[in-house]
């Protein structure tokens, strides 16, 4: 993740995660993760293809699976607060704003923002024609990503690639990486 500028052992917050290989991999890296995870189910399937047993403690209206450099919160993401999450030094996005219907996308960027006390963001979305096949993933056009981050968040496109297998296998579609991040003077861009 080198757009993020991230130190080594730096500790990288994935909304929604899943049992997603990315942390595996970001672990194997030596980076620390924390995740946010609606199903319990999945939370435990993380654990068990990792080989861990977690400690799980109840916080606030979540459960919290930690062990050495991961902590996993299962329940509902917007329960949490900043000082249940910690400090983060970046966010991966990969697959949680595109899983969100509009209406949450508008409420979840604010929410994430605040939640991570506003560390630069990675986010994977996609672009296409939605009249076509219906989500999630659903369509985040650049326009829309601008819209619902808050003023003074700085967004720059790093990637804008064709999806491999397009959305559903049917639908043609645009994989977009982005890097969201706080600018000092407060301007979009």
């Amino acid at each position: 993740m080198p757009a993020l500028g991230l130190a080594p052992g730096a500790r990288i917050f994935l909304p929604l995660c899943g049992k997603t290989g990315d942390i595996p991999w970001l672990l194997s890296q030596g980076h620390a993760v924390a995740g946010a995870e609606l199903s319990e189910i999945a939370v435990k399937a993380l654990f068990d293809d990792l080989g861990i047993t977690p400690i799980v403690q109840k916080t606030g209206d979540l459960n919290r699976y930690s062990a050495d450099g991961i902590d996993i919160f299962a329940g509902d993401m917007f329960a949490m607060t900043p000082a249940m999450l910690g400090s983060v030094g970046a966010v991966y996005d990969r697959a949680s704003l595109v899983a969100l219907p509009a209406d949450v996308r508008a409420r979840y960027a604010p929410f994430l923002v605040r939640l991570t006390g506003g560390a630069p963001h990675l986010l994977i979305a996609f672009d296409y024609d939605a009249s076509t096949v219906s989500g999630p993933p659903f369509p985040v056009p650049e326009a829309e990503i601008r819209g619902i981050y808050p003023p003074g968040t700085g967004i720059t496109q790093l990637a804008d690639t064709p999806a491999t297998g397009g959305i559903k296998g049917v639908q043609p579609a645009r994989e977009q990486v982005w890097l969201l991040a706080p600018q000092a003077n407060g301007s979009a861009g």
